[in-house]
């Protein structure tokens, strides 16, 4: 297929890696965090990391929506969909996220709650039209790239007059969890991490475009390579991220030209902008409560907020605290060695989210990398060469 093959390409893969082994000083170490739960994937299906050299490092960031969100806000969307009057409408990797006491949407579901998988955010909208009885709400999630169309749906249900449909909001922001990464001290017994530097990632850059990332480099000092998401795409990122490193130089490149502009999707940040204003703090799973970190609706689109509608209090509640998840978004622990992966926690049995979503690194793993065991899956720190 034109503009997917040539980026399969196995000879063109062995040319890169060639050129990765011959630019990776052998004096040194390099640790690069991929922070799309895309590159996480494609990493894992193309066997990716066996074509690097040893002292080639890649760290799985939080770049999964459905791993970060904390248990809280599915306990408030189980809440919510448990209310005799709602109907929830929710993308179907959220369904099996495990919830507090043992909970899910698919358990709420399976005891009677009106819960409904949608494939775009239209579709609750439509949804909504279809039932004016009922009060249809939006479990709406994900980083920059799907808060366009979520606002799409809330201005179609606005033109539609659907004074029965509300959203309940999740969206979070890629650059302050990126930051959080690098300013985030370790936990108690848990080795620091050297992010050398990011594989940016795909869809939010074309949305956001590439000036977000340049306090990244000009700042702390860390590269940034915007990457698509085919195997070559994510092995020239690398290289890219070789070469400045080696060279002495931080600088956001984009290696993503097909897709991702300097000024990214302006109708979209327009659009975005209208709509959602930026929370005072929310909290991630495995980051913590970050000030700044994720949207609201504005109050001029109050009709349509669900935490409005239904006065949502959302209570903490904790992880499974032998689950690793939390661990592996920050980058500190890779899945296996969690002591749930591959026994108590399968994907047909998750114990957390981060073995749920497609793009979570303990799903990705588990399809494709769970037998591959060398020195590169080890949790000692790599740390930067003097």
């Amino acid at each position: 297929m034109k503009y997917v093959d040539e980026y399969r390409d196995g000879a063109l893969a062995k040319s890169l890696s060639a050129a990765i082994a011959a630019e990776a000083r052998p004096d040194r170490t390099y640790a690069f965090m991929e922070f799309c739960g895309g590159h996480t994937h494609a990493i894992s299906r193309y066997g990716i990391e066996d074509l690097l050299p040893a002292n080639v490092r890649m760290i799985h960031g939080p770049g999964c929506p459905v791993c970060v969100l904390p248990i809280g806000r599915i306990d408030d969307a189980i809440r919510l969909a448990m209310r005799p009057e709602v109907t929830l409408c929710t993308y179907g990797d959220l369904m099996r996220v495990p919830a507090s006491r043992n909970g899910s949407l698919l358990k709420a579901k399976a005891a009677g709650a009106d819960i409904r998988m949608v494939y775009s955010s239209l579709d609750a909208v439509r949804i909504a039209e279809a039932n004016p009885d009922r009060q249809v709400v939006f479990f709406a999630i994900g980083f920059e790239t799907t808060t366009p169309p979520t606002a799409i749906a809330l201005k179609a249900a606005e033109a539609k007059g659907l004074a029965n449909f509300t959203i309940f909001c999740n969206h979070v922001l890629t650059p302050v969890a990126m930051r959080a990464i690098l300013e985030t001290p370790a936990a108690a017994g848990e080795p620091p991490i050297a992010v050398e530097g990011f594989v940016g990632p795909a869809h939010v850059s074309t949305i956001i475009g590439t000036e977000p990332y340049r306090i990244f480099a000009e700042h702390y000092g860390k590269p940034v390579v915007i990457a698509g998401f085919e195997p070559l795409d994510v092995m020239q990122a690398i290289l890219m991220l070789i070469r400045q490193v080696n060279e002495g130089r931080s600088a956001v490149e984009n290696q993503y030209i097909r897709a991702v502009t300097t000024p990214g999707n302006l109708a979209a940040q327009r659009l975005t902008e209208d709509i959602f204003e930026l929370r005072d703090a929310f909290e991630w799973r495995g980051l913590g409560i970050m000030p700044k970190s994720a949207l609201k609706l504005r109050d001029a689109y109050a009709a349509f907020d669900a935490e409005v509608r239904f006065a949502v209090e959302t209570q903490p509640a904790a992880d499974n605290p032998a689950c690793e998840c939390g661990a592996i978004l920050r980058g500190w622990k890779k899945p296996a060695d969690c002591r749930l992966f591959g026994t108590t926690c399968t994907p047909e049995t998750p114990m957390g989210a981060c073995m749920v979503s497609s793009e979570g690194a303990c799903a990705a793993h588990w399809t494709y990398g769970r037998f591959r065991a060398h020195e590169k899956t080890a949790t000692a720190p790599v740390r930067r060469a003097s």
